[in-house]
């Protein structure tokens, strides 16, 4: 799911965004000529991500990055959150979202087909369960090449109950 140079950048911001009380989802680095760096993060706490959150994530990876300079050439720093309709990139994802709708694309042909769509069952084992029109399915987790919240309507509620939960903490 991810390249060596990503895999660099992930090993030099996690300590940081962890000791800011952030947990890192995913490092993306996208488009040519001036590409992008994107840093999608979310609070260890679970609350919704603010403006203010992605600023001082951008200050703090700016100045790692500007020191530890991984990057050659210039390039845009993106910071976000992931949102409702979310990449699901860890293992854990998996099985925190479970009984959600989510859209699978694996790395190669599975049972004859590469995309499935369905209700998350979890993750176990190095496999990731979900329940498809034509049954439940069994995919390994390390050859998923992207994966994604589908908005329904019962992550609208989810996330709508989640922060009514915040606003009153």
């Amino acid at each position: 799911m991810r390249n060596e140079h990503q895999a660099a950048i992930e090993t030099l911001i996690t300590p940081t965004l962890e000791d800011l009380g952030y947990e890192l989802v995913r490092v993306r680095m996208m488009g040519e000529g001036r590409p992008t760096l994107q840093i999608m993060a979310e609070r260890r706490d679970e609350a919704a991500m603010t403006v203010d959150d992605c600023a001082g994530i951008s200050r703090a990876v700016s100045a790692l990055l500007d020191v530890d300079d991984p990057i050659a050439g210039a390039y845009m720093l993106e910071v976000s959150s992931p949102g409702l309709d979310r990449p699901l990139v860890r293992a854990r994802d998996f099985e925190r979202f479970a009984g959600f709708e989510a859209r699978v694309e694996m790395r190669r042909l599975l049972e004859g087909r590469r995309r499935f769509r369905g209700r998350l069952g979890g993750h176990a084992d190095g496999i990731v369960t979900i329940h498809t029109q034509d049954g439940e399915r069994a995919l390994p987790f390390e050859e998923i090449q992207n994966a994604k919240l589908i908005m329904t309507d019962d992550l609208l509620a989810a996330g709508t109950a989640a922060q009514a939960k915040q606003g009153q903490a």
